[in-house]
């Protein structure tokens, strides 16, 4: 698989953005012509760097609103390719891309268009150039994939062929199967990018929301197996109009994208039954082994966790890490740093074959993760997190292997616990790359996202789950300008009324909910009186769907993170999301 990306997906300079794309990994870069326009460099020094980087420059793109136009205009037209062309000859690249026009000044004539390209590439045929014609999805005339395609066979040039963009093709709905009809050899280029599923004008869509693959909702497995099938053996390339990626850093940006083509690549494969691009199976975790959280000092949490009914399993044998459990529910305490804001800092995850998944996710470009370990201990293979957070892969029962660490406490007489979610919050240029690395790597799909109303905007909020939900991860997305979401882990129980009266008598105190709150719930629901009072004396929220019940409460805030305990009574399967505001109010009022 020879991948390729434009710089138009990157921040930077354009020798920045050179640079990044050889780090990640990229065979060939597409130069827009705007990155060219505001570089210093001449042409010939990019292509010297492109050189010594070992990139290949595939493509030099765009070339607009040529085509189906009146004689006059065309001259200059021709006039502003030839100067294009000459550009290409110093950079060393012989594919120009054509979009279709957009302009309202054209013609809507497939013979006179026709012509016109025929016209376009017998001037290119000049300087050893191909030129490949692309259907823009908000073009004047030409908008479809398979109407630029009888244009390209119409004007009958050896150097004129498609370039097939999975959003142009995608974004308005066409049946990209057709794709198989074409001659491979005469689809000169392939444009990938995924976006969400929006209702909007396509250009818009197309220049803000693009995404990479893997994070949207659009089925490139199958558009690139089309294209595949139909004989094409030139580079994937990505092409991602996105205003977040052009603001984030740009070598981790280029790593994101190079992922997420690794990615589709053995997606597609795997889909085909192919055994080219396969990267080690994905492995679905089938149960949260533990949750980790850090800070120099955690004596509020030990206190917390003894509140709420946990269960003190011990303190590690060679380092400063106390083990809490209730059931399956198991949460790590870790002083081994100086940090003194507590923070989530590991999940853990129980796999079929943690040395597998471990191979994945360095495959996808993920960092391997190192703890110490010493003679004797249970090695727990672990990757990074683009946020930095270590995902720890256990393939053996955790009683088996690092919970014998531990010495010193009890033995837990609770069954019923275990891990409900563990809910992430990011900020808006590490969100994206989060979702594909949960997806990519772990293989866990994703929701519909929604959005939740809190008091400094809008959060966007993103499950990603194991098919059966033994593992969710609801993600969120802080607005731009507002505070960091605090991260929690929620643990579910059984009898949640009867729990949180034990802790209040422990002395905890939950987080406070206005008694607005109860009044509203009161008259949206018709709770019976009883049921609504013990709900507002233990500052309990509560939420329904058609299936069943969700009782829920949680802790005072520790620094990043707090604790939530939830029951789910019958098949209720949301998360609380219309009680999300009242969280966030809460959280924030201390501040």
């Amino acid at each position: 698989m020879r991948t390729s990306i434009a710089t138009v997906c990157l921040s930077g300079s354009l020798t920045e953005k050179l640079h990044a794309c050889a780090a990640a990994g990229f065979d060939g870069v597409e130069i827009m012509d705007t990155d060219l326009t505001m570089a210093y460099e001449s042409p010939e020094e990019i292509r010297a760097l492109c050189d010594r980087l070992g990139l290949r420059i595939e493509m030099f793109q765009p070339f607009r609103d040529f085509e189906g136009v009146a004689p006059a205009l065309l001259e200059d037209n021709l006039r502003r390719a030839r100067a294009k062309f000459e550009v290409m000859e110093k950079l060393g690249t012989e594919l120009v891309l054509v979009c279709s026009n957009a302009a309202t000044a054209t013609v809507d004539d497939d013979a006179e268009i026709a012509a016109q390209l025929g016209q376009l590439a017998d001037l290119a045929a000049e300087y050893g150039i191909r030129v490949a014609y692309e259907a823009l999805a908000w073009g004047r005339h030409v908008n479809d994939y398979r109407h630029a395609w009888r244009l390209v066979r119409m004007a009958d040039r050896p150097n004129l062929g498609a370039c097939l963009d999975s959003f142009h093709i995608l974004a308005r709905g066409h049946d990209p199967a057709q794709i198989e009809e074409f001659d491979g050899e005469k689809i000169f280029f392939l444009q990938l990018a995924d976006a969400p599923l929006l209702s909007m004008d396509v250009l818009s869509w197309s220049r803000h929301h693009r995404l990479f693959p893997g994070e949207g909702g659009f089925p490139l497995t199958d558009f690139l197996g089309h294209v595949l099938r139909a004989g094409y053996a030139g580079p994937l390339s990505l092409e991602v109009f996105n205003d977040t990626y052009r603001q984030t850093e740009v070598r981790s940006t280029a790593a994101h994208a190079r992922r997420s083509l690794a990615w589709l690549a053995d997606q597609t494969s795997a889909a085909n039954g192919w055994q080219h691009d396969r990267l080690p199976s994905s492995q679905e975790p089938g149960a949260v082994d533990f949750t980790e959280i850090s800070a120099a000092d955690l004596t509020a949490l030990d206190e917390t966790l003894h509140q709420l009914g946990f269960t003190f399993r011990g303190t590690h044998q060679t380092k400063p890490v106390r083990l809490w459990t209730w059931g399956q529910a198991r949460i790590i305490l870790n002083e081994q740093t100086r940090a003194e804001t507590p923070r989530l800092s590991g999940i853990g995850l129980q796999v079929q074959d943690g040395e597998a998944s471990l191979r994945r996710g360095l495959a996808l470009g993920a960092e391997r993760a190192f703890r110490r370990t010493y003679t004797g201990e249970h090695d727990l293979r672990a990757l990074k997190a683009p946020d930095g957070t270590h995902v720890y892969l256990n393939d053996l029962p955790a009683e088996n292997s690092w919970i014998p660490e531990f010495h010193g406490g009890q033995q837990d007489p609770r069954q019923e616990g275990r891990v409900d979610h563990i809910n992430l919050s990011y900020r808006w240029h590490d969100f994206e790359e989060a979702v594909l690395f949960f997806h990519s790597v772990l293989g866990l799909r994703a929701d519909v996202g929604e959005n939740v109303a809190g008091p400094e905007g809008l959060v966007r909020s993103q499950v990603m789950r194991t098919a059966d939900k033994t593992l969710r991860l609801p993600l969120n997305l802080a607005p731009p300008t507002a505070s960091m979401p605090p991260r929690h882990i929620a643990v579910h129980c059984q009898d949640i009324i009867g729990i949180a009266q034990r802790a209040r008598d422990n002395g905890l105190t939950f987080l406070q909910v206005p008694g607005n709150y109860y009044r509203d719930l009161q008259a949206r629901t018709g709770l019976d009186p009883t049921l609504l009072g013990q709900l507002q004396r233990l500052d309990l929220l509560y939420d329904a769907d058609e299936t069943g019940e969700f009782i829920h409460f949680y802790t005072p805030t520790f620094g990043d993170l707090f604790l939530e305990v939830v029951e789910r009574i019958d098949g209720y399967d949301g998360y609380g999301a219309p009680n999300a505001p009242i969280r966030l109010a809460a959280q924030r009022r201390p501040r």
